[in-house]
Order: structure tokens, then C-alpha cells, then sequence
């Protein structure tokens, strides 16, 4: 009688022992996953901080943070022609890729730009409205439509919902910088110089 006491003692021992066991690798898998997962995200917001956010889908995503997503997982990163020759580049040195062209599939690169609604045009649709990814356009229906330019992204998804075809994207003069070297007074504009280089 006790060989089978101590039988189901044995036998009792090895299945606690079984399963304090598998507690603690599901405990280590589970804080694994969780550091993985949480390594992920921090590097999907570093690679969507790099993005323009203009949300145009040009890249063939949603929005630059689907994108961003995707480059984490492998995607190729020179998809984002808002983004231009320089978020390739920071891209390329965050991912530890080759540097690339951009894709001509996607678009060309364009100088910063703002939405215009000719409001005389207008007439008060909503169309524009509701492509907009930004929210950077005021109006209801039947009122006067207009864009806010400090919002607007030129992503230029209001263009083409237009039925009368009164938006248009301008291109948006080159920011002169604010700083100009001590001296360059007396010289005249001609010999202005900026941080960066060149001269006007």
C-alpha cells in the first residue's frame, strides 16, 4: 500500500512540476511578444514622424502611417514622392537600406503647394469636403466652399471630386531664410548671404 502512496506523490510532484513549467514559458513568451510588439510600434511612429503626413495615398497605402507600417514589415521606401529625395534619405539611413530613387510609378516630386477653391465657382457640394483626409476645408452645403492653407496638405484628393472644377493646386514660392550673415547690409542684396550657402 505506501509503494502506491508514494506512487501518486511522485506522479503529483512531476505534474505540478509540469505545469509550474509551462506557466513560466508562456510568462516569458507572453513578455516577449509584448516587447516585440511594443518594438514594432515605437518604430512604425519613428518612421511615420519622417513622413510629410499629406495622407495622399499616392504611396499606394491609406495614409502615411499605413505606410509606415508597411516599410517596418519591408516595404520599399521610396514610394512617398510628397516626401521627396530627402525622406527617401532619411528613411534609408533609420532602415539601414541602400539609398533609391523615387518611384516614378507613384508620381514626381513637387515643391510645397496649397488648394485654391475659385469660391465665386463653388457651389457648395460638399465633394471636396469629404475627400479631403486633413479636414483643411470649410463649408456646408450649399455655401461657399474654402480651404484653409496652414492645413492643407496638397495631396489634391479635392481636385478631381469637384463637379464644376473650381479647385486648383498653386505652387507655393520657395521660403527665403529669415537669417542673413552680419554685414551683407552694406553689400546690397545681390551679395546676401544665408545658412546653407548660395547668395540672392
Amino acid at each position: 500500500m505506501y509503494p502506491l502512496i508514494e506512487t501518486i506523490y511522485v506522479q503529483a510532484a512531476i505534474a505540478c512540476f509540469a505545469i509550474f513549467l509551462l506557466l513560466q514559458i508562456m510568462f516569458f513568451l507572453r513578455k516577449y511578444w509584448i516587447h516585440s510588439l511594443e518594438k514594432q510600434y515605437s518604430i512604425v511612429d519613428r518612421i511615420n514622424a519622417l513622413l510629410p503626413q499629406t495622407q495622399c495615398g499616392r504611396c499606394g497605402y491609406a495614409g502615411c502611417r499605413p505606410y509606415a507600417k508597411a516599410m517596418s514589415l519591408g516595404e520599399q521606401v521610396n514610394k512617398c514622392p510628397p516626401g521627396g529625395e530627402s525622406t527617401i534619405v532619411n528613411l534609408s539611413l533609420m532602415l539601414n537600406e541602400h539609398k533609391k530613387t523615387l518611384d516614378p510609378a507613384h508620381g514626381e516630386f513637387l515643391q510645397a503647394a496649397v488648394a485654391v477653391i475659385r469660391e465665386e465657382e463653388c457651389i457648395g457640394c460638399t465633394k471636396c469636403i469629404q475627400a479631403c483626409p486633413v479636414d483643411a476645408i470649410l463649408g456646408g452645403t450649399k455655401l461657399m466652399h474654402t480651404v484653409i492653407e496652414s492645413e492643407c496638405t496638397a495631396c489634391d484628393l479635392c481636385i478631381e471630386p469637384c463637379p464644376v472644377d473650381c479647385i486648383d493646386l498653386i505652387q507655393l514660392p520657395p521660403l527665403k531664410p529669415l537669417w542673413q550673415s552680419p554685414g551683407t547690409a552694406e553689400r546690397g542684396l545681390s551679395g546676401r548671404s544665408f545658412v546653407g550657402g548660395g547668395s540672392l
